[in-house]
């Protein structure tokens, strides 16, 4: 295993982005990066030894966010696929947090549940031939966003109105292979079973997506974790599996090849184990994945500990050889 730093500047630093950082693809020159509490997407280039010289992209000057350019948008995955860059929000209800500092106000903060249009996102942005450049594209949200087509669906409707800390719907990763989405729950959890989405989506020529019907799902046997990322590697996914509750690990990566007819229900013997991921407690929680060149696959985490966060102001991310 060995470290290579990513280094953001001042403004992502002061945003936190360096430690919330939720998604990760590769691109010709570099990374694309987004973290979970802004509304913006970026850009890193391998520079010698780093990967810097960041550009940062707000989210709504290439489509139209349903709460506007200020919302988070808690992106949490990134896919790169046929000139296109996709991102998807994670479709989640949030529960306020309990604060050590007013403790009488934990019930209610606890009973206080908070819905943001801005997660409710899945987006499509075309990329410039030569330098892979954004330019305005498509989004699928509103009043036809994912959960609106899961509102009747027997396994996942139940979880709808659950935050996704406590187990409800939670979108944690995506990977696009073809015309197949693959969108990764890290929620809901059904006895141990998680649950990956197959998608398909169309253009409507008006900065609209549209879910072709009927969307499939697919049960997988990871020991009661839920899917926290996906990337595709030829015929087959990598998913980074992890705990589905504000939990330390543990957290692996396995292979699923899905074939062209993916399976329905897969079970434990029909999926690879790649890597036991190391993780810290209450720190280093591995979020995202991104194949490199020579097998070489980088994870990044969220809450990183003290000891990756560099001088420079970067984070250093782990690449293992796979």
């Amino acid at each position: 295993m060995e470290q290579v730093e990513l280094r953001f500047d001042q403004a992502s630093q002061e945003s936190q982005t360096h430690t919330n950082l939720s998604a990760i693809r590769r691109s010709p020159t570099g990374l694309w990066i987004a973290g979970d509490e802004t509304a913006t997407f970026e850009h890193l280039t391998w520079v010698g030894d780093h990967f810097g010289a960041q550009r940062t992209y707000p989210l709504a000057d290439y489509v139209d966010l349903p709460a506007g350019r200020e919302e988070e948008a808690d992106i949490e995955g990134l896919a790169r696929a046929d000139g296109h860059l996709w991102m998807v929000g994670s479709h989640s209800l949030k529960r306020r947090r309990v604060k050590s500092k007013d403790p009488d106000k934990a019930a209610d903060r606890l009973a206080t549940v908070v819905r943001q249009e801005n997660r409710f996102i899945l987006v499509r942005l075309p990329l410039s031939q030569g330098t892979e450049i954004p330019e305005p594209g498509a989004i699928m949200a509103g009043g036809r966003n994912l959960t609106t087509h899961l509102a009747g669906d027997r396994h996942l409707a139940p979880f709808l109105a659950l935050p996704g800390k406590d187990n409800g719907l939670d979108v944690e990763g995506i990977a696009v292979v073809g015309e197949r989405v693959y969108l990764g729950l890290r929620g809901p959890v059904l006895r141990g079973w998680a649950v990956l989405l197959e998608l398909r989506v169309e253009d409507t020529g008006k900065g609209k997506l549209r879910l072709r019907e009927p969307y499939r799902k697919h049960f997988l046997d990871l020991s009661g974790l839920g899917v926290r990322d996906l990337c595709p590697d030829g015929d087959s996914l990598l998913l980074l599996a992890g705990p589905t509750m504000d939990l330390d690990g543990p957290v692996r990566v396995l292979r699923w090849r899905p074939g062209p007819e993916p399976r329905q229900v897969v079970p434990q013997d029909a999926l690879e184990t790649v890597l036991e991921l190391p993780f810290g407690v209450g720190c280093d929680h591995p979020e995202g994945l991104a194949l490199l060149g020579g097998r070489r696959l980088m994870v990044v985490y969220d809450s990183p500990s003290p000891g990756r966060i560099t001088a420079a102001g970067g984070v250093l991310a782990d690449v293992f050889t796979i």
